[in-house]
């Protein structure tokens, strides 16, 4: 089962305790995942997910004590008003049913069991809603930045996508929502990918500074053995000639423990001068031996 079938079937199980914001999110299943009949006589779900419409059915006996007649539900949920004329579903949902913030989070709701979907978190951080029509689109993106969650709309064919590609605002949403199991499944697994990355680039970062030593202290031998080859290293000045002693005889070490060899001990910066001194001079003879 995905990570998305497990947000939507928490979703079916949440149910405001006020009429108003179950109106709210009936008015978005209705809006999204419904047909009305000619002549208002019926409101034909269309769905392939259960928790659609057993959300829909659950909504309908809460909200209507007693079976509702059809006007009285499209009129509740603000489609059909007192003189019969219908709000077509390719709209916003009305705006007076979003007033509150518990509406919103009802509507989002709805919208998510509706039109929405999410990536495995394990591969990468990705929440949608897929919709039919822009100011559908429009709606849920200003729902959503009334909490404070940034989403983007593109057009992807003849849709029109709201996504959230942030880790942080996927679990603003799932709580908002109040998918709070989801959420808690989400994060642990966020956690568990960000200090996995972190140990990651901290590794990749410590064997780039270890690669990078060797390749200066390779470059410092070949240095010394060329000076000891042609200019002798007993011609160096006796600072020169220390380090390059120390360095022939401690390879591997690091320029700090270089400079606990010496005596007196000399601190990291004094070492790495007189290095680059050795340097400096074997680039001099090598320039005179080309002109010469």
């Amino acid at each position: 089962m995905s990570f998305s079938t497990n947000v939507k079937e928490e979703l079916e199980t949440v149910i405001s305790a006020s009429r108003h914001c179950q109106v709210a999110e009936l008015a978005a299943i209705i809006h999204f995942s419904c047909e009305i009949g000619k002549n208002e006589e019926e409101i034909k779900i269309i769905t392939e997910n259960p928790s659609v419409t057993r959300k829909y059915f659950t909504l309908l006996k809460k909200t209507f004590i007693i079976n509702g007649t059809v006007d009285k539900v499209l009129q509740a949920v603000k489609v059909l008003n007192e003189q019969g004329k219908i709000h077509p579903l390719t709209e916003e949902i009305a705006p007076v049913l979003l007033k509150n913030s518990c509406c919103r989070r009802a509507f989002l709701r709805g919208a998510f069991l509706c039109l929405g979907s999410m990536s495995d978190p394990h591969k990468g951080y990705h929440l949608e809603f897929v919709c039919e029509h822009e100011p559908w689109a429009l709606q849920i993106r200003q729902a959503a930045a009334g909490f404070d969650i940034e989403t983007k709309i593109i057009r992807r064919k003849k849709y029109y996508v709201v996504y959230i590609k942030e880790g942080a605002g996927i679990v603003d949403l799932l709580n908002v929502m109040g998918a709070h199991r989801a959420l808690m499944q989400f994060e642990s697994l966020r956690v568990e990918k960000e200090v996995r990355n972190s140990i990651n680039r901290q590794v990749n970062c410590e064997a780039a500074n270890i690669t990078k030593t060797v390749h200066a202290a390779s470059k410092q031998i070949e240095d010394i053995e060329y000076l000891k080859k042609y200019y002798g290293l007993s011609n160096l000045p006796d600072g020169l000639r220390a380090i390059a002693e120390v360095r022939l005889e401690h390879p591997e070490s690091s320029l700090a423990e270089l400079g606990g060899y010496l005596n007196p001990p000399v601190g990291k910066s004094g070492v790495n001068h007189r290095l680059r001194k050795l340097g400096e001079l074997v680039e001099k003879i090598k320039g005179k031996e080309e002109k010469s």
